[in-house]
């Protein structure tokens, strides 16, 4: 007792000569090291826009004052490029200067909320871009790579699926067997249908069949399920059951039209059916899941909670398709990933050429952290991509791996993306595309439209 008595005098003595001044500046600065610094605070937000590969991504650039440590994050909404750099450069950088870079959520929350009026597409896009930077942020100062932040892998790399198309029904079986051939597991398979107009099949054969409406692009429901019926078939002559197949029907079907292609689809047994209704129509997922037991994808256009739940909460879905920048980034589809854990509910990611690598490397992140991942779209990178994008998403036998550097892995040459601006945007100083024959062409990365033979515009 009377040593620790004298232990306390002399500790309480410091102040008294028995603590040497340098004794003193030495434990200040070992409780301030176990306080940790502190945190980076954000000095500025920009907006890198880019079209490497002719698509049009927007990426978010958040600088701390820290020399050094900065975070990418993926914003991008191609068919609405112009709008994210302005809402994130005249009404987020405003909100976010100063404000300090570990709190995640609060800042997600904080941005979400500051528009008043939430879940549009524009406003979620720069929100996943601010977002997916601060992700990055953390990691570089933990010096782990993002999953490693979320509780690391449950497996080594994600299982991804290609696309097999053509005109013609053998076409799009050779581009099957051909991945096949690559290690590849999984092969969405899509035909055009001779006279009409098609989605993901890579031509259209044949004479066009004349529409009332002068648009050149025709659809009809009914000619597309039986094309499609028959490309199955096919598949499964030539293919076998070995290889999974995938199909998006991308909601072009009536409701009542698509729950018999869903009951039509059973006996070639697809890994999934993808968009067979639209998110204007998902009271009828009750009705597929009550007659058939195909396995069903849908939410790539999905931007609010209040879309997404019901159709997992009531297990009417097998795969939730979310794209991650669309519904505001990684923070809020990782909770997605979770409740899909709770219901059953698998995710697959949407992964088309129009989301940069840095949003194709957080849907990887989410692959590899997510017990129930189902598998991963997957979209090669060209070489101009890569030029600007160093450190990529790998592919390798079928499965695309996390990069295993801190954050994000990824580094954006700025220099080498300024070589490929937006084409076609009002003031961008880039000529428009010459592609007279795309009929989106001119259209500052609209869809256009399509329509049915009496002139009826169909969703898409």
């Amino acid at each position: 007792m009377q040593r620790r008595n004298l232990l306390k005098s002399i500790a309480a003595a410091g102040i008294g000569g028995l603590i040497t001044p340098r004794e003193q500046k030495a434990q200040t600065a070992v409780e301030k090291a176990i306080r940790g610094l502190p945190a980076p605070k954000i000095k500025d937000v920009q907006v890198i826009e880019t079209a490497p590969a002719g698509v049009r991504l927007t990426v978010v650039k958040i600088v701390t004052d820290q020399d050094g440590l900065f975070g990418y994050g993926c914003a991008t909404f191609t068919q609405r490029a112009d709008l994210v750099k302005p809402a994130v450069e005249r009404y987020l950088k405003p909100l976010l200067l100063n404000h300090p870079v570990d709190r995640i959520e609060d800042t997600w929350q904080m941005c979400y909320d500051s528009s008043y009026w939430k879940n549009g597409p524009v406003l979620n896009n720069a929100i996943s871009g601010v977002d997916q930077a601060l992700w990055d942020i953390k990691g570089k100062m933990a010096r782990m790579p993002v999953y490693d932040l979320v509780g690391g892998k449950c497996r080594e790399a994600a299982d991804v699926y290609r696309h097999a198309s053509g005109s013609e029904i053998q076409q799009c079986v050779d581009m099957a067997k051909q991945f096949k051939e690559q290690g590849i597991r999984h092969v969405r398979v899509q035909v055009g249908t001779p006279g009409y107009e098609g989605y993901g099949a890579g031509g259209r054969g044949g004479a066009m069949v004349k529409g009332l409406r002068d648009t050149g692009a025709v659809f009809e429901p009914a000619p597309y399920i039986r094309r499609a019926l028959k490309l199955f078939e096919e598949c499964r002559k030539q293919l076998g059951e070995e290889i999974e197949l995938l199909h998006d029907v991308h909601e072009r079907v009536t409701p009542s039209q698509a729950v018999q292609f869903a009951k039509d689809c059973e006996k070639f047994k697809l890994f999934f059916l993808e968009d067979p209704l639209s998110p204007e129509d998902i009271a009828y997922f009750r009705l597929i899941r009550q007659q058939c037991s195909t396995p069903i994808a849908m939410g790539e256009l999905f931007n609010s909670p209040h879309e997404w739940l019901p159709l997992m909460s009531e297990r009417l879905i097998d795969y939730i398709r979310i794209h991650v920048s669309q519904a505001g980034g990684f923070t809020p589809c990782r909770k997605v990933a979770i409740l899909g854990e709770l219901f059953g509910v698998r995710t697959a990611w949407h992964g088309p050429g129009d989301v940069s690598p840095i949003g194709h490397m957080a849907n990887v992140t989410l692959d590899v952290v997510s017990y129930n991942f189902g598998v991963q779209e997957y979209s090669e990178f060209n070489a101009n991509t890569r030029e600007v994008f160093h450190g990529v998403p790998v592919l390798e036998d079928g499965y695309v791996w996390p990069s295993t550097k801190p954050g994000w892995g990824i580094e954006i040459d700025e220099k080498a993306a300024a070589k490929f601006p937006f084409q076609g945007t009002p003031g961008s100083g880039a000529a428009p595309s010459s592609n007279t024959s795309n009929p989106r062409s001119g259209l500052n990365g609209g869809w256009g439209e399509v329509r049915k033979r009496d002139g009826q515009i169909i969703k898409q």
